[in-house]
């Protein structure tokens, strides 16, 4: 089997680039004849096409990716196999989507919502997305990379850490956190929440209105916002760094930052929704908080990005929802458990880190990919 693997090549430190980086890798493991290169690099993928002959082309992306990662290829003859996300909705691509043998996806969330509007469903199969279960691995507290990161963000060997990591921290449940918090401080031992955030433009109005209900919430003293670049490298470290991983995201379509912490062997805080329900399991390597309210659209406005004219409005039959919010008194009252006893955070570490393990070991989710696409597509 010949693999050509489009994604942002070199990979950049985003959850995209690191799904198809370790495809990349773990397919490489295997043995496989496979190549990566970035997804939007017209004349390197017809390179490609023209002296490697790849039998498949895996493009990860979201639906509105199809020009890149379906469309380029399809000129050449080549047979390409989508590995998506989905933001909430599919708003243009059907008919191209409709047309493939195979599109993988990273959950039975994102497979519903294709399915919900409009693709197949006997053409879609989910493949989670791998980790590094080598680099992200369980540390001793007082291993001298651990230290370092803590003493930089100011958090004391005696405070519990809890941290959330994302491009913003809002759409990663950072607020519902926050107000969890305000509830509980009397009850816990002192503690400092780390939101670490990617530098953007949008970040910087978004960290702004979370600091100011942290403020509002009197709790900014225990508020830690950091905005810098860094590199995978520094990933395991930084989450080997904390006591508790809190993401009760809005919208997650797989959760790797989540699956991350579990394979350094920490508590996750998450949401009973979406692909939550796939990657944690609820009481045992995760608390999931339940669901407090569904944000519900009636239409949306889409543009180039989605291979439509910019402005152009979509219209829903029926609302779809757009995103979620966890409970806050959910996520307070598992907080409170974590935070006041450490055996109950080893024990669901260490399952979690076994999980992750067994199941989305980027070797065995390459595995898993060749066993998929030897059957459905039969060629080995």
């Amino acid at each position: 089997m010949k693999v050509l693997v489009l994604y942002d090549y070199p990979p950049s430190p985003g959850g995209l680039a690191t799904q198809g980086d370790l495809l990349y890798k773990g397919l490489k493991h295997l043995g496989v004849d496979v190549h990566p290169v970035h997804f939007e690099s017209a004349q390197e993928k017809e390179w490609y096409y023209r002296w490697f002959e790849p039998d498949v082309v895996v493009g990860v992306g979201y639906w509105g990716h199809t020009p890149h990662l379906i469309l380029h290829p399809q000129r050449y003859g080549i047979q390409p196999i989508p590995w998506l996300v989905a933001d909430g909705y599919i708003a243009n691509y059907a008919d191209v989507l409709n047309n493939l043998p195979l599109i993988l996806v990273t959950s039975r969330w994102v497979r519903d919502t294709y399915i919900r509007d409009g693709i197949k469903k006997e053409i879609v199969e989910i493949l989670p997305v791998g980790c590094d279960t080598d680099a992200f691995c369980p540390r001793d507290m007082t291993d001298r990379k651990i230290t370092a990161v803590r003493e930089a963000l100011g958090v004391a060997p005696d405070q519990i850490m809890i941290l959330t990591v994302g491009g913003d921290a809002a759409s990663k449940g950072a607020q519902e956190v926050m107000q969890a918090m305000s509830l509980i401080d009397s009850k816990v031992p002192d503690w400092k929440y780390v939101c670490k955030v990617w530098p953007q433009p949008r970040t910087v109005s978004q960290n702004l209105s979370d600091l100011q209900l942290a403020t509002d919430l009197g709790i900014e003293k225990n508020m830690v916002y950091t905005t810098n670049i860094i590199s995978r490298n520094f990933m395991p470290y930084l989450i080997g760094a904390c006591d508790i991983y809190a993401a009760p995201s809005r919208l997650e379509g797989f959760g790797m930052p989540q699956v991350e912490a579990g394979s350094c062997g920490k508590p996750v805080i998450g949401i009973k929704a979406m692909a939550m329900l796939d990657t944690l399991v609820h009481s045992e390597t995760a608390f999931l908080a339940g669901v407090a309210q569904e944000i519900r659209l009636r239409e949306a406005i889409v543009g180039e990005e989605s291979g439509y004219e910019n402005g152009h409005r979509v219209l829903f039959p029926r609302p779809r929802t757009a995103d979620y919010r966890a409970s806050i008194y959910d996520i307070a009252d598992y907080l409170l458990k974590l935070m006041q006893d450490s055996e109950l955070r080893r024990k669901m570490g260490e399952a979690g880190r076994k999980r992750v393990v067994e199941l989305f070991d980027y070797r065995i989710v390459a595995q898993k990919f060749v066993d998929i696409v030897s059957k459905r597509l039969d060629i080995n």
